[in-house]
């Protein structure tokens, strides 16, 4: 069972409570989130932080959820063809950031119209070109996350993202805000293949910085709306299905 689950199961009845105070429970779920971290420094953060406490680590570390996907919603308005009598038309138009991140270190990124319930089936490693879902590395300190993926093509261009988490309850780590989008390209001889940490690559470069002057570096001031986390078994009736002539602004929280 998964932590949420059995936080779910602690609502039943006054033994499922006491059951899942087993730490044995809350050790596997953490070491299973940080393995990046390795073992021994998670034993030693769980000492120094959080009172040899597996559960009060759950709760209060900072992480990135990998059992559904972060979603930024963002909308803008766009300038329509004069027709007939109307003279000065305008669209609301609607696209999403789509992140899943995984244990591992590694992470799924995606800029679609789509909405939730399509795009959660073709965010994973077995998605094909036409899908447009890019593979990416990230890193996590405190509640800070730095990410970057390679967009390949003629020219190699990275993106390079900076996301602050944060919950709105306790363990929750359900929104993430955005602090950064800075695209610059990178040279030929500097990647060695789609599987490269390209996070490895960039550290350390400056927002401004670029290795190919063909491709400048971006930093961009829109889209930025912060990521709210759907659960993978709510993505069906998430309200982020809903289309922009029913919801025209959604506020994440």
């Amino acid at each position: 069972m998964t932590p949420y689950d059995l936080g779910k199961s602690s609502c039943v009845c006054r033994k499922w409570r006491y059951t899942i105070r087993n730490p044995v429970f809350w050790r596997n779920a953490c070491l299973k989130a940080w393995q990046v971290s390795g073992m021994v420094e998670n034993y030693k953060i769980l000492q120094s932080k959080y009172e040899g406490s597996w559960r009060k680590m759950w709760l209060l570390r900072p992480r990135v959820r990998t059992d559904g996907l972060y979603v930024s919603r963002n909308t803008y308005i766009h300038t329509g063809v004069a027709e007939w009598k109307v003279t000065n038309p305008v669209h609301l138009v609607c696209y999403f950031r789509y992140i899943r991140f995984f244990p591992s270190g590694r992470f799924l990124y995606k800029n679609s119209s789509q909405k939730i319930k399509e795009v959660a089936k073709c965010m994973n490693f077995r998605a094909s070109k036409a899908d447009c879902v890019f593979k990416g590395h990230y890193t996590l300190s405190d509640d800070k996350v730095e990410a970057a993926v390679l967009y390949p093509g003629m020219r190699l261009t990275v993106l390079r993202i900076r996301l602050r988490l944060r919950g709105t309850t306790p363990g929750a780590n359900n929104r993430m805000d955005l602090l950064s989008l800075v695209t610059s390209g990178v040279n030929d001889n500097e990647v060695g293949g789609p599987e490269e940490d390209i996070l490895g690559v960039v550290e350390g470069w400056e927002d401004d910085e670029t290795h190919n002057p063909d491709v400048p570096a971006v930093s961009h001031k829109r889209g930025l709306t912060p990521f709210v986390f759907v659960p993978f078994e709510e993505v069906e009736k998430s309200v982020l299905n809903l289309p922009v002539e029913k919801m025209d602004y959604y506020v994440p929280g």
